[in-house]
């Protein structure tokens, strides 16, 4: 998506792949990684899932995601919280959101202004604030 490449380019750095907290997968997240990983959903349930009643999260290794290995191996079934991230809805109301976010992501265009930022994200984010890769 050209548009989006004009805010940001995802340098597989990892840094929101790193910390104790897991990402939460809904249904349409499990077929996607299921499938991205060509194995049956148990394996993938038994090896990467980490299951709690109606709760499907990623399991964390050694403080991060399962999954993180110099880069995400699951790239192409990654959950949409992953897709979505760092291009969150709340960087569209606070700039103080963009400021520190952008600070700690090397895929943020560093040269962009807020405005000219916020005017790309909003225009490529649908009603969920979900943006399509």
């Amino acid at each position: 998506m050209k548009e989006l490449k004009k805010i940001f380019e995802c340098q597989r750095c990892g840094y929101c792949c790193q910390g104790e907290t897991t990402v939460s997968l809904d249904e349409e997240d499990r077929r996607c990684m299921v499938q991205a990983l060509g194995l049956s959903e148990n394996e993938v349930r038994d090896k990467y899932w980490r299951v709690n009643g109606n709760i499907t999260q990623m399991k964390i290794v050694d403080g991060h995601c399962i999954f993180y290995n110099n880069g995400c191996t699951v790239h192409s079934g990654r959950p949409w919280r992953c897709r979505q991230w760092p291009l969150h809805p709340s960087l569209l109301i606070d700039e103080n959101n963009f400021a520190t976010i952008r600070e700690s992501c090397p895929g943020i265009n560093q040269h962009i202004s807020y405005d000219e930022f916020c005017e790309v994200l909003g225009a490529i984010m649908d009603p969920r604030g979900i943006v399509h890769c």
